[in-house]
């Protein structure tokens, strides 16, 4: 991989201003029809889980804080409470709400060199900015998908661009490429012209922050919200004309020299929509709410569990074979909590032992605690597989081998898992998602179901403020 050195550190001038040029002067003209359907897909998603968020630990913590700051009851909706506020809290608010389960949509590798699945959460810090700008701004639906759209591809590509050391040792992308997508898609709606979303696009990067360190806690949603936040506070200082460094990705004391120790140019530099992230690699919608890399696994084990009609009492037994940058992120081997069990391959392989199934009700601190569930993660050891290393980080590759008591060995691969672009979900089933995660939050079926709706002819809305009443209560 190419990276920039001292030697290069001139060449790639002016792909700060490349950026803002794409996000200034594309239209939604320019996006593919895949593109558009696959954004749907992923908004209905976030709106979703920004609604099941809301009645998450973090979201009344959240609301707290609204409260503590006196932020006045005004502006942008506070996705799943009766509350308002000024865009970019409600875009933190929302942020967090949409990451708080960790069940929303992830940003898929291309280069071998990546780890798949673990570069961004694209819609987290995209959606809430360019909703809280558009709701405010009284902005069409046309308006609003094309500033997500933008913000999602300035994202995905910074993130696919920066030296892979950025995740590797300890950046959490979502936090820190998650800030230059939301001072884009808020840029964008706001109308800045070129040289102030220039300079947007710096302060976001002096804004860029967060550790995976705080993976499993209640800081990783944190997160997301914060860098929604930070791009919309970027964007609102450039339009008051604040000064900013013109170079803050490319330039030696930049974000990626300074983030990353280097990127890869070519993957940044005339690719920005070209193709567009949304279209190729693709991006993965979770059917469950645990981190992306469980997927595979869990997909090819619910496959076993039916096919081979697998009974908990059956088990003695499972070992889980990964490459090495999977248990890098997959930190929780005997959690305790919901939380560490997002992050834990031992828990979710056995919760579908037990349970058949995965969802919001299953990842709750009773049920990681409860007996049954903690002497099955004893059974299962999750290892690294020299099968799954060779085949490189790009891939999820799982290898599942199940002991059971009779003598018997079932075993089972899988490469992607189910809501991937290798096995995409159709609308209907992202809306099934979305019911489900409005019936866990207790909201009206009626209005959930008007969300749906009305979210996939988003681009013909005439205002953004009546969907984003739907979600309100009051």
């Amino acid at each position: 991989m190419a990276t920039q050195d001292k030697d290069r550190a001139g060449k790639g001038s002016g792909l700060t201003r490349e950026v803002a040029r794409f996000v200034n002067e594309t239209a939604l003209g320019d996006l593919p029809g895949d593109v558009l359907e696959n954004g749907r897909k992923s908004i209905l998603d976030g709106l979703g889980l920004a609604l099941s968020g809301s009645v998450a630990q973090t979201g009344i913590q959240v609301r707290h804080h609204l409260d503590d700051i006196a932020a006045v009851d005004d502006g942008a909706t506070v996705i799943g409470s009766n509350r308002r506020a000024p865009a970019r809290f409600a875009a933190f608010a929302n942020g967090v709400g949409i990451h708080a389960d960790d069940y929303d949509d992830t940003q898929l590798a291309v280069g071998k060199d990546r780890v798949y699945g673990l570069l961004t959460h694209p819609t987290a810090p995209a959606l809430p900015a360019a909703l809280a700008i558009g709701e405010i701004s009284g902005s069409t639906g046309a308006q609003v998908m094309l500033a997500y759209h933008l913000g999602v591809e300035v994202e995905c590509k910074i993130a696919e661009a920066i030296n892979p050391r950025h995740y590797q040792t300890g950046f959490h992308a979502t936090a820190t490429c998650g800030t230059f997508a939301a001072a884009s898609a808020a840029g964008r709606l706001m109308g800045l012209d070129e040289d102030a979303m220039l300079r947007a696009l710096s302060m976001a990067g002096s804004q860029s922050a967060g550790l995976r360190e705080n993976f499993g806690t209640m800081t990783k949603p944190f997160h997301a919200g914060r860098s929604s936040e930070s791009g919309i506070v970027a964007a609102q200082f450039a339009s008051y004309g604040w000064t900013a460094a013109p170079t803050i990705l490319e330039a030696p004391r930049g974000f990626f020299s300074a983030a990353g120790g280097g990127y890869d140019e070519a993957s940044i530099h005339g690719k920005l929509g070209a193709p567009w992230t949304f279209s190729n690699p693709g991006v993965s919608i979770k059917p469950h709410p645990s981190g992306s890399l469980t997927h595979p696994g869990m997909t090819e084990m619910l496959r076993l569990i039916r096919v081979n009609d697998i009974k908990p009492e059956d088990v003695k037994r499972v070992r889980v074979g990964t490459n090495s940058n999977m248990p890098n992120a997959l930190i929780h081997h005997r959690p305790t909590n919901e939380l560490q069990a997002k992050f834990s391959m031992e828990f979710c392989m056995a919760i579908l032992l037990l349970e058949g199934r995965a969802g919001l009700n299953e990842f709750t601190d009773e049920v990681v605690m409860r007996p049954d569930v903690q002497a099955m993660i004893e059974k299962v050891d999750f290892v690294i597989d020299e099968r799954a290393e060779a085949a490189g980080y790009h891939l999820m590759t799982t290898y599942i081998d199940i002991e059971l008591a009779d003598g018997r060995s079932i075993s089972g691969k899988a490469d992607f898992g189910r809501g991937s672009p290798a096995m995409p979900m159709s609308y209907e089933e992202v809306a099934e998602k979305f019911l489900e995660c409005a019936e866990f939050a207790k909201w009206d079926g009626a209005r959930a179901r008007e969300v749906v709706d009305r979210v996939a002819e988003f681009e013909k809305l005439d205002d953004v403020r009546g969907l984003m009443s739907l979600l309100r209560k009051g």
